[in-house]
């Protein structure tokens, strides 16, 4: 767009749309609460401007010209605007409407979600909301989803991120099985023990390693890749598992494992295309979203 060949004053357009709807210069003159020669003068001054007439009388009344017509549909178009932007600007807004589809890891998507989603909802009743509840990273880039919650930070220069609070996991069982082992519960005195793991057991086994833990693929009799159902397993006593700690520490059947090992620290990251810039209902969504998981 070419700003400089923007050069109008908008009360001046204003003053012509107002007397084109209004019909006459006193009556648009009081819709503006103005006198009718200072009304009169900013209509003169944007016919100067763009070098056309506007108005003509015929019998004593005023109307458009063809010119005046032409421009009207524009103008028009831009009190709109200016109307929508007062609108917005006081917090008046019509409601935002839309789909938007949200993408979360099982658990987040099972036990964070669904009290903001409920939040959402009553604050934007208009927004359609589709999760994806998956372990797997939706590809933003070609719109799999909208707004993703990921445990990286993504690199795509196209996405922007937010940094939000770190979950933190921890290792449960079920209270029977963990009866079955000598006390106190130690990394070494649960040595022998089962655990539950993904499908890349040998990932977690390196990442446990660093905690002090000495597995084998032996401690992982039974694999699963959806965290729900392994979930199900820990509570129903099948081994060690792994959940949220809100999720965990507030399941009766279930207590930590290791009462003294600190808590996995997990990040989290919020993850949007770079169409939220120019996307109210996106941006909207976001912002509720970024507020209500730190």
């Amino acid at each position: 767009m070419d700003w400089r060949s923007i050069n109008f004053d908008w009360n001046r357009a204003r003053a012509f749309l107002v007397t084109a709807e209004e019909g006459s210069l006193s009556a648009a003159a009081r819709a503006l609460n103005m006198t009718q020669p200072t009304l009169g003068r900013q209509v003169s001054a944007l016919e100067q401007e763009l070098g056309v007439s506007l108005f003509e009388r015929v019998s004593g009344r005023l109307q458009l010209t063809g010119s005046g017509l032409e421009l009207l549909a524009h103008v028009k178009a831009m009190g709109d605007a200016a109307n929508s932007l007062s609108l917005s600007a006081s917090g008046r807004a019509e409601a935002i409407e839309g789909d938007v589809c949200i993408s979360a890891s099982e658990a987040v998507a099972a036990y964070i979600l669904p009290p903001i989603i409920a939040k959402l909802r009553d604050h934007a009743p208009g927004i359609r909301v589709e999760i994806i509840a998956s372990n797997d990273s939706s590809d933003l880039l070609r719109r799999e989803a909208d707004i993703a919650i990921r445990a990286y930070q993504p690199k795509e220069l196209e996405l922007i991120a937010r940094k939000l609070k770190d979950i933190n996991v921890h290792m449960y069982a079920a209270r029977a099985y963990l009866q079955q082992w000598p006390q106190p519960r130690t990394i070494t005195s649960l040595a022998k023990a089962d655990f539950l793991g993904f499908s890349k057991s040998d990932e977690l086994i390196d990442e446990l390693s660093k905690s002090g833990f000495a597995l084998e693929q032996s401690n992982f009799p039974v694999s699963v890749s959806n965290h729900l159902v392994q979930w199900e397993l820990v509570k129903q006593g099948l081994g060690i598992g792994f959940m949220l700690e809100n999720v965990g520490d507030n399941e009766p059947l279930v207590e930590r494992a290791f009462a003294d090992l600190p808590a996995f620290a997990t990040p989290s990251w919020l993850v949007v295309h770079r169409e939220l810039n120019t996307s109210r209902r996106l941006r909207m969504v976001y912002d509720f979203l970024a507020k209500h998981l730190n």
